[in-house]
């Protein structure tokens, strides 16, 4: 069976430090007419277990823990029986956000999740969270990048926990060495490809000193 990725819109308010603002966030659900995984899932359970609708929903992958991509990870969870994934490095992140519950199972740096034929290697990706990650199926030709990378750049390290010089090394060195032709599917905006983002690294580097 074919392997489709579906992009949900949800919204919803990301709080950080003491600040809220309203947020788009992108759900992907990655896999057959059988069995899927979420990426992110990000405010609405309900909505997000309609569009799996009778398909098993295996795991829940959360790219990193603000609350924006994971408030809705354990209700989901729950009407499932999914599990959720999450880097451990994104824990007092998590815990800001679900106190009394921990994911299930940790992603680390190169495993592969296996899902409806899709195979996605964890790629650890710090710098806009500690615990941040991608995810990149070769065979999709698609990189899933959470809010590490955008089309016209970097995601934001203006807040705790994130750092700007290390969301430009994880970058440079995990995903701008994929295929040009990859397509960089993100946690918030319109998607792009890793072509089109190379050529304005160091054009970034300058902007964020």
């Amino acid at each position: 069976m074919t392997v489709r990725i579906e992009r949900l819109v949800t919204s919803g308010q990301f709080t950080l430090d003491g600040g809220t603002w309203e947020v788009e966030n992108n759900v992907w659900i990655v896999g057959d007419e059988r069995e899927v995984i979420v990426i992110d899932a990000a405010h609405d359970a309900e909505a997000i277990a309609r569009a799996v609708d009778d398909r098993r929903l295996i795991a829940i992958v959360c790219t990193h823990a603000h609350n924006d991509h994971v408030n809705a990870a354990p209700e989901l969870a729950d009407r499932t029986g999914a599990s959720i994934w999450l880097h451990p490095d994104d824990l007092p992140l998590w815990k800001m956000t679900h106190p009394g519950r921990d994911p299930d199972r940790h992603l680390l740096d190169g495993q592969v999740i296996e899902a409806a034929g899709a195979d996605l290697t964890v790629l650890h990706t710090p710098g806009h969270a500690p615990g941040a990650v991608c995810l990149y199926d070769p065979a999709l030709g698609t990189v899933f990048t959470g809010d590490t990378l955008f089309r016209g750049g970097p995601g934001a390290t203006g807040r705790t926990y994130s750092h700007f010089p290390t969301i430009i090394d994880s970058i440079r060195d995990k995903l701008l060495t994929l295929p040009p032709e990859t397509k960089v599917l993100t946690g918030h905006g319109d998607s792009t490809t890793i072509g089109a983002e190379a050529p304005h690294l160091q054009e970034w580097i300058r902007r964020g000193h």
